[in-house]
């Protein structure tokens, strides 16, 4: 169950409108990298994580991504208001507004709709973890490439925001692959045991200790003594 904060997580506002930057920033909105997505993707993986600990980073990141895909619609939102026919027609949204007037529309900056073919949910801890550290770091990118045409304060800074919380992200699931992962990671690659068939068979113990010692050797020794 959800509680909805009547407050966005960073606040917004901005004074002048820019529909050309917000036909280019709509991508965090509804692109392949964009909050929609992340958001979709990280709340249908938790299902089937074997760890409580992955699941709840997952149903946190998601839950934030959603508060993210709120704020990306306010700036888009913002950036739009109350335009005239003309400033439509010059910033090259008329077609957009055709089809959806002022709403804001799952799309990419290509005028693409959201897909749930950007995103991927495969059941299996290893794939989907790195699978997100990917998502976050891509995410990274197309912020950075909506601040380099940004000149407007009140739009970079919440844009920095965002950019921050991927780095932030990419951060918690580097460390959840780091201390529940490891152990299947040995045992599927030097083992030839599948996820499924390691859960089933051990309690991993002795698969994260080994990862330790031959990821950490001078550690490892350390920690034996």
């Amino acid at each position: 169950m959800f509680v909805y904060e009547k407050k966005l997580q960073y606040p917004i506002s901005i004074k002048k409108t820019d529909p050309k930057l917000a036909k280019i920033i709509i991508s965090q909105y509804g692109g392949p990298d964009g909050e929609l997505g992340a958001s979709l993707r990280y709340l249908s993986q938790r299902y089937s994580v074997p760890y409580p600990e992955v699941k709840a980073i997952l149903t946190d990141i998601g839950t934030e991504e959603l508060g993210h895909l709120e704020m990306v619609g306010t700036i888009v939102y913002q950036l739009t208001k109350n335009l005239s026919v003309e400033e439509i027609r010059a910033a090259g949204l008329d077609q957009y507004f055709v089809d959806h007037t002022a709403g804001i529309y799952p799309a990419s900056a290509s005028g693409v709709p959201y897909s749930a073919a950007s995103m991927q949910v495969k059941g299996d801890i290893i794939a989907d973890i790195h699978e997100d550290l990917a998502a976050e770091q891509k995410a990274r990118v197309t912020y950075d490439n909506i601040l380099r045409f940004c000149d407007d304060p009140d739009v970079i800074d919440p844009i920095r925001f965002l950019r921050q919380r991927e780095i932030v992200h990419f951060q918690r699931f580097g460390e959840a692959e780091r201390t529940k992962c490891s152990g299947l990671i040995m045992a599927i690659f030097f083992y030839s045991r599948t996820p499924c068939e390691v859960r089933r068979h051990c309690q991993h113990k002795w698969l994260h200790r080994l990862a330790f010692l031959l990821t950490h050797p001078m550690r490892g020794a350390t920690f034996a003594r």
